[in-house]
């Protein structure tokens, strides 16, 4: 009687698992004997490197633009300020600090922002 009882808590507890990763999505496939079987979808514990990637692009474009914008001294000036301050401040112009990408951008931002483009 005991083990009869068991078991049947067991069956309960895997459908009781089966029911909750099926709540987050599911889908059908048939057996070769037709039988319709519901299976669980997986969950995407990936990064969405995508959007990383693109959030990346985005912040030196920006700091190219800040670059061209403000010159390349008075933008190094204004890192040393930041540089000179709390530790956050200190990683920020860490951050922003000038690279070959974004020096190359800035070159090629500056004269469309200056107005020095060549007309066609």
């Amino acid at each position: 009687m005991v083990e009869t009882h068991q078991q049947f808590g067991k069956r309960v507890n895997n459908l009781n698992r089966k029911h909750k990763a099926l709540a987050n999505g599911y889908y059908t496939t048939i057996r070769n004997d037709g039988l319709v079987i519901a299976r669980p979808r997986r969950r995407d514990t990936g990064l969405p490197v995508k959007y990383i990637l693109a959030l990346v692009v985005l912040f030196v474009l920006l700091k190219a633009f800040m670059l061209s914008a403000n010159g390349p001294g008075t933008y190094q000036i204004r890192l040393n300020a930041l540089s000179e301050g709390t530790a956050i401040e200190r990683a920020g112009a860490w951050i922003l600090q000038v690279d070959p990408v974004t020096q190359a951008l800035a070159n090629k931002i500056g004269p469309v922002l200056r107005g020095d483009v060549a007309k066609l």
